[in-house]
């Protein structure tokens, strides 16, 4: 006899095809619903909107003012004098021309202005794509010995790292960026910092001979191989630089006067260099994507606003491909700009287009002026960057906190440090989605019990003072069940009952009914509904009735298309812990008169 106080379980019928797939689809690609707010407006108001979503200058546009433009000019000229310097120290470390440089800080921040939805970003060239593109295209093509086809490879990889950013935005698979973890790029930039500060001693010590690999043992084993060119006046000079480098803005190199030049007809989709541009492009455009993305969105916190990574995908791509075309190379927003560009209180990204005018008149009129300062001087700029990269504190944090999270972290950066870039980024991504398949095959479960004086139930182990449920096991499962794991949580499950049974010391006592929790559980496959038919039969053999506990709906809709709720009967379905336990302190009281009636009538006879 049921316990007729319990709430009945919705077994409503399971959804149509499409209708489940469009549910799980706008779930994937579209969990903030952006579209939400238009469904009632009227079609101009809908379109007008839909404009806006897509390309977010036409939101703030309109209501910008020469109010928000006095920090916004005093913002753009700002990052413009650190744009300059870093522009051309970082075309030094990808291995072409320092005009390069400027380029890429002329072009994409009017871009970015239009379709990014950062207020605070500041676009530009990096460190560490810069290092790694040289690494990566350099081991095709020479930029000592080929420069022109060289600095081609380097505009097509950018291409596909825009085709491949801006595919990623509008198919809204910004999930991929969040396999690299915040773990693995706090490594990635530590490692990269080491490797590029090691480089930067070609310059210090003033060599003229220097090795084409990144890895600290190769450069250090240059250096001092080397020493009969060491120049102590140069050291010198780099240390004072290094020391005092916030006095110093100067730039170096051969620098001609004039905008960007067109580049789309350098293209080169030659087959023979078409994997190793490829393959610097996705490389290159994921990191510059992911570390662009976390910038935005701290910086954003700070004001308690939001981007959208999707949108900034789409603009990071769109700068690429459209800077590819116009002798810009890899471009995304980096973490030192984009803070000077927050302290120096911007309010838009009107700061972006302030800094492509400010870059467009210093590439007009004044890069002549800037032309014959020492190399040293560049080593020290890119050196004093590069150190406030290393973020020991996090590093130590994450040691503290999660130590699996601390030997990710260190493999990026030691990867980077002593192999290569992309060896050590493989490493750490590698073990991040190890860690992700040992949680999604080896669930969490757990036992639950009721916290005195209330409904509520909740693990036994983190609350030590909740009371067992007489003659029932409840099990939380709290992950998707299926062909991975399945076998596991059977197993776990049996293990369960077995350790329950075993420190029972009454016959009274025994497990006659196992509930499990499936609230936290949001798909199941076939596997996993036989591996739960399978406990089933293992059960009814013990004598232990299954009962399921507030499935979701789709997990409901897959038992229910498979027949499983038929096989153990919607009786054995309940909307809560404490239906269902009233329900088994029912069975087993009524249980516990009828055999104390059987045992009467027998002793009567």
């Amino acid at each position: 006899m049921a316990n007729p106080s319990r709430q009945a379980v919705n077994f409503a019928a399971p959804r149509g095809f499409g209708t489940a797939f469009k549910a799980d689809c706008k779930q994937t690609f579209f969990p903030d619903d952006p579209f939400h707010e238009m469904k009632h407006e009227k079609p101009l108001n809908k379109l007008k909107k839909t404009i806006q979503y897509f390309i977010p200058l036409f939101e703030w546009l309109p209501n910008y003012n020469l109010r928000l433009f006095r920090y916004d000019l005093l913002a753009g000229i700002t990052i413009t004098s650190l744009a300059i310097p870093q522009g051309i120290s970082y075309a030094k470390l990808a291995n072409i021309p320092p005009i390069y440089g400027l380029y890429s800080s002329f072009i994409p921040p009017f871009v970015y202005a239009i379709f990014g939805s950062s207020k605070h970003l500041a676009v530009g060239t990096v460190a560490a794509c810069s290092l790694l593109l040289s690494e990566t295209v350099g081991a095709k093509a020479s930029p000592q010995d080929d420069p022109t086809l060289y600095l081609h490879l380097i505009f097509t990889a950018t291409f596909f790292t825009g085709i491949f950013q801006t595919a990623l935005g509008f198919l809204r698979l910004g999930i991929l960026v969040d396999f690299l973890s915040h773990s693995t790029i706090t490594g990635f930039m530590g490692g990269t910092a080491i490797i590029i500060c090691l480089q930067q001693l070609k310059g210090i010590f003033g060599l003229v001979h220097f090795t084409t690999h990144t890895d600290v043992v190769s450069v250090l084993g240059a250096v001092f191989r080397r020493r009969n060119e060491w120049r102590w006046e140069s050291a010198v000079v780099g240390i004072i630089f290094l020391a005092f480098l916030q006095f110093t803005r100067y730039l170096v190199g051969e620098l001609k006067k004039g905008l960007n030049p067109p580049s789309i007809q350098y293209l080169n989709f030659d087959p023979q260099y078409l994997p190793v541009t490829v393959r610097a492009g996705l490389i290159t455009g994921l990191i510059a994507m992911a570390e662009g993305i976390a910038i935005g969105r701290s910086f954003a916190i700070m004001k308690s606003e939001q981007t959208d990574g999707n949108k900034e995908m789409i603009a990071f791509g769109f700068m690429n491909i459209i800077g590819s075309f116009t002798s810009c190379y890899l471009t995304t927003g980096p973490f030192s700009k984009t803070a000077v560009n927050f302290n120096a209180g911007c309010r838009t990204a009107m700061s972006n287009v302030v800094m492509g005018f400010c870059m467009m008149l210093t590439l007009l009129f004044l890069a002549p002026l800037f032309r014959y300062t020492p190399l040293v001087a560049l080593s020290a700029i890119i050196m004093s960057a590069m150190l406030g990269l290393i973020n020991y504190d996090e590093m130590i944090h994450l040691f503290k906190v999660d130590k699996f999270d601390f030997v990710i972290c260190m493999a990026a950066f030691l990867g980077v440090s002593f192999i290569s870039m992309d060896v050590g980024l493989m490493l750490s991504v590698g073990l991040a989605l190890l860690r992700a398949l040992l949680y999604v095959a080896r669930p969490a479960a757990c036992k639950l019990g009721k916290i005195p004086n209330s409904s509520l139930y909740r693990d036994a182990e983190q609350y030590p003072g909740s009371t067992p449920i007489q003659g029932a096991l409840v099990l939380q499962l709290g992950s998707p069940i299926y062909f991975a794991n399945s076998t596991y949580i059977r197993e776990r499950v049996l293990r369960y009952i077995k350790e329950e049974q075993g420190v029972s010391d009454s016959k009274t006592d025994i497990i006659e009914h196992l509930l499990l929790d499936l609230s936290g559980v949001s798909s199941i496959d076939m596997t996993g509904i036989e591996t739960f038919l399978e406990l089933r039969r293992i059960l009814d053999s013990k004598g232990i009735k299954l009962s399921i506990v507030n499935p979701r709906i789709e997990v409901l809709e897959k038992m229910t298309l498979a027949k499983f709720t038929d096989a153990i009967g919607k009786e054995s379905f309940y909307l809560s812990i404490e239906d269902a336990v009233q329900n088994c302190r029912f069975s087993l009281h009524s249980s516990k008169t009828t055999m104390e009636e059987s045992l009467n009538d027998q002793n009567v006879v």
